[in-house]
């Protein structure tokens, strides 16, 4: 019979002890960075009423590949719903290494406890994740109170912890001092 037996990666050694950020400042990283998506979608918004009206204005012109997006098509929905947020917060998580504008202003950072470096694909998960937590009736940031970790549903999803970087300057780039 086989076994599984845990062995700590030397990522998570080296993670270890490393000092969590606090509820306040993930809230306050949060809101800020729930004001930028808000903008983006508003302006992604007025971005498609303009095109609406552009095209509804226009009726005298005949396109030989007319394509009319609105936010009545489940594509507008789709785009302006999930895909603003999504890129924002993904993006600026990876290409910031696991900060975003909210998180740099409260010095606190994501984290990946598998990797040095957020990957792209780990910012959208987590990305993602801010939406499977919000579909528990929100018992997915409730769990940062549960998890000894303090890990809501999209550090557990992405596989990542958020640190307080006034403590530690370098945890974006842990790996070094191994």
């Amino acid at each position: 019979m086989s076994k599984y037996f845990s062995v700590e990666s030397k990522r998570l050694n080296h993670l270890n002890g490393i000092r969590l950020a606090d509820f306040h400042q993930r809230v306050a990283a949060f809101l800020v960075d729930a004001s930028i998506a808000i903008a983006i979608l508003l302006m992604c918004l007025l971005a498609f009423g303009f095109v609406r009206w552009l095209i509804t204005t226009s009726g005298d012109v005949q396109h030989p590949y007319h394509l009319q997006i609105s936010l009545e098509t489940s594509l507008g929905k789709f785009l302006v719903e999930l895909l603003a947020p999504v890129l924002y917060f993904g993006r600026a998580t990876w290409r910031w290494n696991g900060c975003t504008i909210g998180k740099r202003l409260v010095k606190i950072r994501v984290v990946s406890i598998v990797h040095e470096r957020m990957t792209l694909w780990h910012s959208i998960e987590r990305a993602l994740g801010y939406g499977a937590a919000a579909l528990e009736f929100g018992f997915g940031f409730v769990a940062f109170f549960i998890d000894p970790n303090r890990r809501c549903a999209q550090d557990r999803l992405a596989e990542t912890i958020v640190v307080d970087e006034r403590k530690h300057p370098k945890a974006g780039n842990t790996a070094s001092s191994s």
